[in-house]
């Protein structure tokens, strides 16, 4: 009706101006737009209906279509509020849940995967993957999981009302959108390509390495005329397996093998828990030593050069670990089988000189060198940093030890180096002027007695000195420091403080230690074997023998030990507060919130818990300000390595611990209750 209107306007303003040219003319146009603007306004009148009637067709019309196009779409459809209450479903919606369920009221009931609630307020789309139990033939009730991604998008009623709500609060607004919110779901069949997926992850290619740890000591444990049975055994219990996986093995050394085989073994492998380490182990042909293996895969790499050399890693990893386990890279996952055998020592001692050799040379190229143990740090810690720090300055280089905080176990010691006018005032520094003292090309880092950047006393130096010497004798984790110049970790070793004494022993420049040096690597050994009780081996004795030679003294370094008749009585509570669970597992608890180094009291704790008669693992729990300090300790029996790899620690077969944060001492108890119930259930103890 606009075009007529201005039409209309347009032939009066005409009208008046030929009117006043000419009369005659004037009159007759007028009667011609008089003539228009009635013949318009009866056609609007009689027509109005007739238009009103046809647009209320067409609008019902395409309703009709839209809600018939939405109620025969293949893709399931539904329409919910933000609590899941279903308002509307299409046609391929109740054929996907079925008619008897598609009468349920909430979504969560038919589909057990959503939660109560859909979306959050502040997101308005989201995607879910969710499995339905589908029947694919009615005859034999036949049923198959179907994979769905559901996309969930919001619907906001109140956009609808935007001019009243500007008359509403914020707070108002909020409660009105809530309230008239509704979530639209669409249901996407993805199990083919799921199927697809799997089938292709099935067929990819798995390479692995199959070393055995104690070739050359296995064999001279048993008779000459019995090392080709020997061999043959173990060879046909390795084929045997893998025959089973359809893999292709060689071997490329007289005790190394490669291996290929798809990936849909592996899951068959991984339920066996990798027996075959186990049935290594066992052979027996009057061999002393039993044979042990460690096996290293590498799964979903990018290439096989990728995938081989990932092995090739996981296998150094396994070793430092001391042997007899698998190791398996998946992406950026590790995940860790067997380990349950004590390391082996070895008799050979070319490690420990070429080791020495080349940390002599390194060392020859720098300056200044720092030495770095754990946080909260104990007389192993300390002594092998001593045992280094004494090997730096008979090269002549400035030598800092970094340390923060002194604990009770190391205070005594350290109080007779500062007493000793020989020693600079700088020869114990803290993280912050350590950090202001390093210079990347003439400055090197040596970390003694840890090797996971996070348990360092500073973190941040590992990443501002490139040369790092890393020297411990705890397991590998997977996060353990990757850009070490030098590594010398050796599960089967005591302490650090027999690592060092050994390369002390071995460096061409033959450096005299102190007494009280001596002392302090003495006193290391002595505290982690338990007094020469736990992980003790012939090089334990012969390092102890040179620092005795060296003028270490069992009286003063059995007086560095000594405690207070407080911490005596606290650690006498905690014994006779211990638990005995599932009859092997003595486990106590100690807060330590208000006690110097609890770490190391619950240590000692947990240390004569197994003086015990018939416990096999002792676990002392020690709550300190934002952590629990677990302290778990073995005979022979039980690895508690393994245990507390599962809680994020680590450790040896009989000595181990763990960090706990953000967690109250009951909760840890607990924790560890059912972590030791369900590994034995599993039958990993």
């Amino acid at each position: 009706m606009i075009v007529p209107l201005v039409m209309t306007v347009i032939m009066i303003a005409l009208d008046l101006i030929i009117f006043t040219l000419n009369i005659r003319a004037g009159v007759i146009l007028a009667i011609g737009a008089a003539a228009f603007v009635a013949l318009t306004a009866i056609s609007y009148f009689v027509l109005r209906h007739e238009v009103i009637e046809e647009i209320t067709d067409y609008s019902a019309g395409h309703d009709v279509i839209q809600e018939k196009s939405l109620n025969e779409m293949p893709v399931p459809y539904a329409l919910t509020d933000q609590s899941g209450h279903i308002f509307w479903s299409n046609l391929a919606f109740a054929q996907m849940v079925g008619k008897e369920n598609n009468k349920k009221g909430k979504i969560h009931d038919i589909f057990p995967d959503f939660g109560k609630k859909l979306l959050d307020k502040e997101v308005d789309r989201s995607s879910k993957y969710i499995h339905v139990l589908g029947e694919v033939n009615k005859r034999t009730k036949e049923t198959e999981v179907f994979n769905y991604r559901v996309e969930m998008r919001r619907i906001r009623l109140g956009e609808a009302f935007s001019d009243d709500l500007d008359k509403l609060s914020e707070e108002e607004i909020r409660k009105f959108q809530d309230e008239n919110t509704m979530v639209a779901m669409y249901f996407f069949d993805e199990t083919r390509v799921s199927q697809i997926k799997a089938e292709i992850d099935n067929q990819k290619l798995v390479a692995g390495l199959i070393y055995i740890d104690n070739y050359e000591e296995v064999l001279e444990s048993a008779d000459e005329v019995k090392h080709s049975l020997l061999l043959t055994l173990v060879d046909r219990r390795i084929n045997k397996l893998l025959s089973s996986l359809d893999a292709i093995i060689k071997k490329i050394e007289k005790d190394k093998y490669v291996l290929f085989f798809q990936q849909k073994y592996l899951q068959k492998l991984i339920n066996t828990k990798f027996s075959i380490l186990d049935d290594i182990r066992s052979i027996n042909v009057g061999n002393e030593m039993a044979m042990t293996l460690s096996i290293a895969l590498a799964v979903n790499c990018d290439s096989y050069v990728d995938a081989y050399e990932t092995a090739s890693q996981m296998m150094d990893l396994a070793l430092g670990r001391g042997g007899d386990q698998a190791v398996i890279k998946d992406g950026e996952n590790v995940s860790y089988y067997g380990g349950k055998s004590q390391v082996v020592e070895k008799n050979t001692r070319v490690k420990a000189r070429v080791k020495a050799h080349a940390l002599r040379e390194i060392m020859e190229t720098k300056e200044t060198i720092f030495i770095m143990g754990h946080k909260i740090p104990d007389t192993d810690s300390i002594g092998s940093a001593i045992g280094i720090y004494r090997m730096a300055k008979t090269l002549q280089k400035n030598v800092h030890i970094v340390l923060d905080e002194e604990s009770t176990s190391v205070r005594q010691l350290l109080s007779k180096v500062r007493e000793d006018p020989e020693y600079e005032k700088d020869m114990i520094i803290n993280s912050e002027k350590a950090l202001s003292l390093a210079e990347d090309k003439k400055a090197m880092l040596v970390v003694v007695d840890v090797n996971r950047p996070s348990y360092t006393e500073c973190e941040e130096l590992l990443k501002k000195l490139h040369t790092i010497v890393v020297i411990d004798h705890h397991r590998r984790m997977k996060d353990s420091i990757r850009s070490a110049t030098l590594s010398y970790i050796e599960p089967y070793a005591s302490s650090s403080c027999e690592l060092v004494a050994e390369i002390l022993q071995y460096v061409a420049t033959k450096p005299k230690l102190r007494p009280v040096e001596a002392d302090a690597m003495y006193s290391g050994i002595l505290i982690d074997t338990n007094n020469f009780v736990v992980q003790t081996g012939v090089r334990t004795f012969e390092a102890a023998a040179f620092l005795r030679r060296s003028g270490a003294d069992v009286t003063r370094v059995r007086k560095i030990f000594r405690d207070s008749l407080e911490t005596y009585q606290i650690r006498a509570k905690a014994v006779s507060n211990s638990e005995l669970f599932e009859k092997d597992f003595a486990i106590s608890t100690l807060d330590g919130r208000n006690l110097d180094s609890p770490s190391v009291l619950g240590a000692q704790v947990a240390n004569q818990l197994l003086n015990i008669e018939g416990i096999k693992a002792s676990f002392v729990l020690t709550k300190t300000a934002d952590k629990v300090f677990v302290s778990a300790r073995s005979i022979d029996e039980i690895n508690v390595q393994v245990i507390m790899e599962k809680i994020g620690g680590g450790g040896h077969m009989t000595v181990a611990g763990a960090q706990l944060k953000d967690i109250t001492l009951k909760e840890a108890k607990e924790m560890i209750k059912s972590l030791l119930l369900r590994m034995r259930q599993e039958g990993e103890l």
